[in-house]
């Protein structure tokens, strides 16, 4: 796959930001992973010096983590949605050593070698170009920097795609990158020192519609760009979810999510 995903940003900024209000009722995957990327980093309990940037911060949970768990000494919160931003900024008004942008992780606007360390939890899913935004994380971060991330991999809700695959050729789910291309990226982008590992996670639902509303919740919407547009109709839905709860055990419907963990530096 190359390192271009055809995402809508446009539905990615509009989705996530309507979801600002309902994301921390949801988002128990994203705490557990964001803890767990934190652990594997060995960043609990560490004194991070210099600057840190939190890329995709959303409502505010890691960087939290990253203020307390790792004493780090400035933390810069960055997020494509402003309601997100606001909604993190209102958290953690009390602090001040962390500072707020707006922006796209794609197109940071910092200067060449001015962070320390990069954090992301869970958002460079949504970037359309993976070997750009690489690049740009490689030329922000100084001497001996370091990125750490987590992001989805392409097993990620194996048992939606499977379902609607019985209904019709559309995609109705993300597509992800697989280990092997994000190692591939950034050794392009020439990152080094890379340690990257999958990791199933599996969630259980009462019902096909709890999970969707999960889903929705937490802004993680359909936002491929070639997706399609037209109103799902009843008739598919039902399809849909009578293919899906063949998957039932013990009442309950699993979502697997494939997590990927990377660490990756920087030589200059």
């Amino acid at each position: 796959m190359s390192a271009l995903i055809s995402i809508d940003k446009k539905q990615v900024r509009q989705s996530f930001g309507s979801a600002a209000l309902s994301y921390d009722g949801l988002a128990t995957l994203q705490r557990k992973v964001g803890l767990e990327l934190l652990d594997r980093a060995s960043l609990n309990g560490q004194v991070v010096d210099g600057l840190l940037l939190d890329i995709g911060c959303g409502t505010g949970f890691l960087t939290q983590q990253l203020m307390s768990l790792c004493r780090a000494e400035q933390v810069v919160a960055v997020d494509i949605a402003l309601a997100m931003l606001e909604v993190t900024r209102d958290k953690l008004k009390s602090s001040d050593k962390v500072r707020y942008i707006c922006a796209d992780a794609e197109q940071l606007p910092l200067m060449e070698g001015s962070v320390d360390s990069i954090v992301s939890n869970l958002a460079l899913q949504w970037c359309q170009n993976l070997k750009e935004t690489f690049n740009g994380f490689k030329q922000v971060l100084g001497q001996n920097g370091r990125l750490y991330f987590s992001t989805f991999g392409p097993q990620t809700l194996k048992e939606l795609k499977s379902s609607w695959a019985e209904v019709d050729d559309y995609r109705h789910v993300n597509s992800f990158y697989s280990l092997s291309e994000l190692e591939t990226f950034l050794q392009n982008a020439g990152f080094t020192d890379i340690s990257i590992e999958s990791k199933i996670y599996q969630s259980h639902y009462s019902s096909v519609f709890e999970l969707m509303r999960e889903l929705k919740g937490i802004g993680a919407h359909n936002v491929l760009a070639g997706r399609n547009k037209k109103i799902t109709t009843k008739a598919d839905m039902q399809k849909m979810i009578t293919v899906y709860e063949k998957l039932k055990v013990n009442k309950m419907i699993p979502a697997s999510y494939e997590i990927i963990f990377v660490s990756a530096g920087v030589r200059k």
